[in-house]
């Protein structure tokens, strides 16, 4: 790496749509031992907004620029639209750059699968924002779950619904393979990597994709049943239709029960530009605190402080040669993987068995 223990590490973010301006550019800027060294955007507004945002940041119009002066960077974020990911992670590993490409890491699991054992090839770090570890709710099911408060878990259930009757024009909406638009690789790729995280891998996949509102090109409603080796039998639901939502977190176990309902604040937070450091970061107001036990016989549970920004301490540190990084990429490549079997089941109407992963 050409950043130095006391010098920081320069990041090159690639696009300053939602995921670059909202999620990873903030982090970034967040991050002891990083700095936002370049932008790669063409767009007039979104050129003047990084000016007001992180002035101190290049603009670059094209990423091949990048890639002629890689000396003078360390890290490349690909948070351009999924068509992009894989080309743009590939340009980035064949100049040496250690990449994060945001989820979904690519439109299919070979393509995936190529660009990790590329990176492996040439020793290049390469990591996926799976930034939905660190959600507070999460953390808090995950903890409640090693520490065995609820028995043996039997079902898991998880939910990432919205009310967006109408549709928004972009890349996200389009049915080009491509794109992998649509809810199932937009939310679903957050909903199956909890699971997994969670359970393990599973055995067996069921899905119903369907399309709800007038002119919808892709998916807009989803649910994915996935049955786990040790026995667990996740549902999840996604969407962009729910006029009423179910809570965020159900998990059933012989000896209680866990419930909460509510998005995880940081996304909002960030929206509205306030990052890690500003008052009540991460934070659940206890009014929100989810319930333990069984009916009859509850209590709150403080819910775990969520902490996006441990997302790119670990990938400094990693960089820096102190530890891994933080989410390893096959197991992006095998949430695209299920993602993609959800889909066949959806269409062939049956479950699915699970193939072992390609390693």
């Amino acid at each position: 790496m050409a950043g130095t223990a006391q010098a920081p590490l320069r990041v090159a973010l690639l696009g300053y749509g939602l995921a670059g301006r909202v999620f990873h550019a903030p982090l970034i800027a967040a991050t002891p031992g990083l700095t936002l060294h370049a932008v790669v955007t063409r767009d007039p507004e979104r050129r003047q907004q990084v000016r007001c945002d992180h002035p101190d940041a290049r603009l670059v119009d094209d990423a091949e620029l990048l890639w002629r002066s890689r000396d003078a960077l360390d890290l490349v974020v690909v948070a351009t639209p999924n068509r992009q990911h894989v080309a743009m992670a590939r340009a980035a590993v064949a100049a040496g750059l250690a990449v994060v490409v945001d989820k979904p890491l690519s439109a299919n699991a070979a393509e995936g699968r190529e660009l990790v054992d590329e990176a492996a090839r040439r020793g290049v770090p390469l990591t996926v924002f799976q930034n939905r570890r660190w959600d507070g709710d999460f953390l808090t099911v995950r903890r409640l779950v090693e520490q065995g408060e609820l028995g043996r878990v039997t079902r898991f259930e998880s939910r990432f619904e919205r009310w967006r009757p109408s549709i928004k024009p972009g890349w996200r909406e389009s049915a080009a393979p491509g794109e992998a638009g649509g809810a199932l690789y937009d939310l679903g790729a957050h909903l199956v990597d909890q699971a997994v995280q969670l359970f393990g891998p599973p055995s067996h996949v069921y899905a119903e994709v369907d399309r709800r509102r007038a002119g919808a090109e892709v998916d807009d409603d989803a649910f994915v049943a996935l049955t786990h080796a040790g026995g667990v039998r996740s549902h999840l639901w996604m969407g962009a239709v729910t006029p009423q939502l179910g809570p965020r977190f159900r998990v059933l176990g012989d000896r209680a029960g866990y419930t909460s309902y509510g998005l995880d604040p940081q996304e909002a937070a960030l929206r509205e530009g306030r990052g890690p450091g500003t008052p009540g970061w991460g934070e659940v107001t206890p009014d929100r605190y989810g319930r333990l036990g069984v009916d009859g016989d509850l209590r709150a549970v403080p819910t775990e402080r969520g902490r996006y920004e441990s997302f790119y301490e670990q990938v400094a540190a990693a960089l820096r040669g102190d530890g891994p990084m933080p989410v390893d990429p096959a197991d992006a490549v095998d949430t695209v993987a299920l993602i993609e079997l959800a889909h066949r089941s959806a269409a062939e109407g049956v479950v699915l068995p699970v193939p072992p992963p390609a390693r």
